[in-house]
């Protein structure tokens, strides 16, 4: 029996029985003083509500920003957390455990979800608690104002399945760490799915529109961070025919060629890694194109010189992407009009994904076109969530670090990828932990 087989008969079978208390990581003021691993009542769902156990959890950048603003965060809207605390967390895998009754034909507890955590749709629950009632609020997010999957169990409210976010799995099989990072890899295929190429089979032919990278081109991606390193992932699934992948640090670029060189020859794609203190990219470029510039351009490094400098690789109806924000007034930045007009690149960007993106990255996971796991570096149990925040905050964490909260074993592992065995092993060395 598989691991998911064996966890989602667990589930089917103690659908009632879910403890009356449970763990979760919390925020009631500003900074990191202020979190804390809690015991709190665990939710009981309403008649349109599902309560989930977390299978596991990813820890994302953006909660440093969360616990550095507090009640000042822009997706807060005036709630006063000290009054009534978060439970954090927006990236996760969950099992269902108990369904609301005017949702029993449609889920069953057993079944495995992701949640895409931006909410597009205005609050239902507790909107005395937003300022002006709630008024003129569009959009809310799990981990935010809604529960977050920082905990043993998520109560999953009628928000998201308002707003289509609660996205199933396609494939039992799929590891709970894997899927746990299908919303940031879903802001990568989203940001890649903007890339629109412009094409006429003559020249006195109707346009067509090729979306995604160009199949067959040359893709440059500035920054092999985490999200730079899920961009050099997904543009293997393009077929490009060369990817040039750039960093001034050179342990990334290591990183790089560590997990994907492999792959990519095996797919016919010629990986090159690029120090730019100490080789040209441009040079490079000229010699795998002929001095004609880069099809795709991804800039996945938050930097206005990245910025102006890669908008020079673009050639002739190229996509420039910019994916990496800018802090707010560091945001304005030089661009030459010139390859608008007359070389007629496009200039795209994206923030965050929507559920056909999750739903989508899930694809790509369950066929193999990416591997979630080889961007895991660190894992570990609930209780390690606020150490590997400062961990992040002080970037000593270069990858995606992911928990388990059902799990108790004290160890925090440091890992160079994570496999369905990986997890497998892990879960069952920590039974005597609670895994209700």
């Amino acid at each position: 029996m598989s691991l998911s087989e064996e966890t989602y008969e667990q589930s089917a079978s103690q659908a009632l029985d879910v403890a009356d208390v449970m763990r979760a990581l919390v925020l009631d003021g500003v900074g990191f003083e202020k979190l804390r691993i809690a015991r709190i009542p665990t939710p009981r769902p309403g008649p349109r509500q599902i309560v989930a156990r977390v299978d596991a959890a990813g820890i994302c950048t953006s909660l440093i920003k969360l616990v550095e603003q507090g009640p000042a965060h822009r997706f807060l809207y005036g709630w006063d957390i000290a009054r009534y605390p978060l439970i954090l967390g927006d990236e996760g895998s969950v099992t269902l455990v108990q369904v609301g009754e005017e949702l029993s034909e449609r889920y069953r507890p057993g079944q495995r979800y992701v949640i895409q955590p931006a909410v597009d749709h205005p609050p239902i629950n507790h909107c005395e608690r937003y300022r002006d009632g709630g008024r003129g609020i569009d959009k809310i997010a799990v981990g935010y104002t809604l529960p977050g999957h920082l905990a043993e169990y998520i109560l999953v409210t009628e928000e998201v399945l308002a707003a289509g976010c609660l996205m199933p799995m396609p494939d039992e099989s799929l590891p709970h760490a894997h899927a746990a990072l299908a919303e940031p890899f879903s802001c990568v295929v989203s940001a890649q799915d903007h890339h629109l190429h412009l094409a006429q089979q003559s020249p006195s032919a109707a346009r067509g529109v090729l979306k995604g990278l160009k199949p067959g081109g040359v893709t440059v991606i500035i920054g092999s961070g985490a999200m730079g390193r899920m961009h050099v992932d997904l543009a293997l699934s393009y077929r490009p025919r060369a990817i040039i992948a750039a960093d001034l640090i050179k342990e990334r670029l290591e990183l790089v060629r560590q997990l994907f060189a492999e792959r990519a020859e095996a797919l016919g794609v010629a990986l090159h890694t690029v120090d730019p203190a100490e080789a040209s990219i441009q040079a490079l470029l000229d010699e795998l194109t002929g001095s004609r510039g880069a099809d795709d351009v991804i800039v996945a490094v938050g930097s206005r010189q990245a910025i102006e400098t890669a908008q020079h690789y673009t050639g002739r109806g190229a996509v420039l992407n910019l994916f990496g924000g800018l802090k707010s007034g560091e945001d304005i930045v030089g661009l030459d009009t010139g390859i608008v007009h007359y070389e007629e690149t496009n200039v795209t960007g994206s923030s965050g994904g929507s559920p056909w993106d999750v739903a989508r990255t899930l694809e790509l996971m369950a066929t193999g076109e990416i591997d979630a796991g080889k961007h895991i570096s660190r894992v570990g149990d609930l209780d390690h969530a606020v150490e590997f925040l400062e961990m992040v905050k002080a970037q000593r964490i270069d990858g995606k670090a992911v928990v388990y909260p059902h799990r108790r074993s004290g160890e925090m592992l440091t890992i160079p990828s994570w496999s369905s065995q990986d997890e497998r092993a892990y879960l069952q060395a920590g039974r005597s932990g609670p895994w209700h």
